[in-house]
């Protein structure tokens, strides 16, 4: 039989496999910072688009292709999510990688605004599987009892991704236009995709159950007493991603409606990220201390805290203080999410978890910004939109309590 181009010859013998073991972490840190980058790419160049006129685009029409890109990054998750469990982490990493970068270096050719969203909502697709084997890969292969720290830990490459697409629109737009954008942001697959082709190894969670073995996993979701943990995870990650979605698209309205200035209102959202980032890096440390299931209920308990204090009014330097408290909480809560999915589920369906979480949680990130801007519209976003996200964070604490002590154990 010929031999899979896909397949890492090294995968044969149990040794090669651990040598390049250490190679995982690396790489899909690479990979999601690189999602990073495309997925905010998107908002660093609308305004210079529409502000130059470029295919008569309306703040409408943006949005519009933004929904369609985030409408494929959900579609991404949760079918991608299942396609990692039945052919391989490393083949489907190498698919994702390979064809968002494509997509979005075709994004810097497109010729008309029907074109470009096409474009983005098949990026979308590729985005949205990225997570989901990144997430299993890291999980598979950390050591026993610090898969919470290796799932915040990769995160922080997504965060580090925007991050760098913020700085690089500030350079390069003026002076290369929003198109250059696109190309950079393909650029790097250049590297990324051979080096995972050479050394990512697949999951030997994965290569130990035989392909005739294999179940249905779809079917695990909702069998063998999982059904209670899926849909308490699915409406965990609706609340979590609203909240994320939300926050970061109107705190700074929100503030400035309860009187801040506009520049103390930016300043309070970069505060925000700030705190999410710190937020990663504890959490991850906390959940390999107490456990993943205490850490993620403790960590959306005390995000519902923090949303609450900043209904009111706080003097000075207090205000910054609850913004960096309410980010450290708020982000890594639905980043422990995604831990506590990767180690509930069995090998053969953990991708398929991740990756639904992940996709139904994209119909909260899509509800938080049009909440909090019915309750600006209504002129009750102070504090009212405080209470409502405060109520959000506690349904997520309750929802993912609901999982189960038992389950966990049964899981471990």
């Amino acid at each position: 039989m010929a031999a899979d181009p896909m397949q890492n010859p090294t995968e044969t013998g149990n040794d090669a496999t651990r040598e390049r073991a250490g190679w995982v972490a690396p790489l899909a840190w690479s990979s999601v910072a690189l999602e990073g980058f495309d997925l905010v790419v998107l908002g660093v160049v609308l305004s210079p688009m529409l502000r130059d006129g470029v295919w008569g685009l309306t703040p409408n029409a943006g949005a519009l292709i933004s929904s369609v890109g985030l409408v494929g990054v959900m579609v991404g998750a949760i079918a991608i999510g299942t396609v990692t469990d039945i052919i391989g982490r490393r083949r489907t990493m190498l698919i994702t990688v390979t064809g968002f970068s494509v997509l979005t270096l075709l994004c810097a050719l497109a010729p008309d605004p029907w074109t470009f969203g096409a474009l983005r909502f098949l990026a979308g697709l590729g985005l949205g599987g990225v997570l989901p084997v990144a997430i299993a890969l890291v999980n598979e292969y950390a050591k026993v009892g610090k898969g919470g720290g290796a799932t915040t830990v990769l995160m922080t490459g997504y965060h580090v991704g925007a991050v760098i697409t913020a700085l690089l629109g500030i350079v390069v737009i003026p002076a290369l236009g929003w198109r250059a954008m696109f190309v950079i942001g393909a650029l790097p697959a250049l590297v990324l995709v051979p080096l995972i082709f050479r050394y990512l190894p697949e999951s030997a969670s994965f290569l130990q159950e035989k392909p005739r073995e294999r179940h249905n996993p779809v079917a695990i979701l909702f069998g063998g007493g999982h059904l209670r943990a899926t849909i308490a995870f699915w409406v965990t990650s609706f609340m979590g991603l609203l909240l994320v979605y939300g926050l970061n698209t109107w705190l700074p309205e929100i503030m400035r409606s309860a009187g801040y200035e506009l520049g103390a209102a930016l300043a309070l959202l970069l505060v925000l990220n700030v705190g999410a980032i710190l937020g990663l890096l504890v959490a991850g440390q906390v959940a390999n201390r107490i456990g993943v299931r205490p850490a993620v209920i403790a960590w959306f308990a005390a995000a519902a805290l923090f949303l609450a204090v900043l209904s009111i009014r706080l003097p000075g330097i207090g205000v910054y203080i609850g913004v960096l408290l309410a980010g450290v909480f708020v982000f890594s809560a639905q980043v422990l999410v995604y831990a506590y999915v990767s180690q509930l589920y069995p090998a053969a369906a953990r991708g398929t978890a991740i990756g639904a979480a992940s996709g139904v949680g994209r119909f909260g990130a899509i509800s938080g910004p049009l909440i909090g801007g019915a309750l600006l519209t209504a002129g009750i976003a102070y504090p009212w939109g405080f209470y409502v996200f405060a109520v959000v964070a506690a349904i997520g604490a309750v929802s993912v309590a609901a999982v189960g002590v038992s389950a966990t154990k049964g899981a471990a």
